[in-house]
């Protein structure tokens, strides 16, 4: 996960700008949970069973 400086005002200004998706990337990037899920997906032996668990809990979607 790419990391960012909360504080750039940088960053803020971008958002002025940004639409429901990424402010929904950004609030879910910071969730704890999300992060330690994220750590657990990487380390699974099959990603097809856990994406999906993956996916279902944090209602994500991904284009094909």
């Amino acid at each position: 996960m790419s990391e960012f400086d909360w504080r750039s005002p940088h960053v803020y200004a971008q958002m002025e700008v940004a639409e429901i998706d990424d402010f929904a990337w950004e609030y879910l990037r910071r969730n704890g949970d999300y992060q330690e899920d994220y750590r657990t997906l990487q380390r699974a032996r099959s990603l097809l069973t856990e994406g999906r668990k993956f996916r279902s809990r944090w209602g994500l979607s991904f284009r094909s």
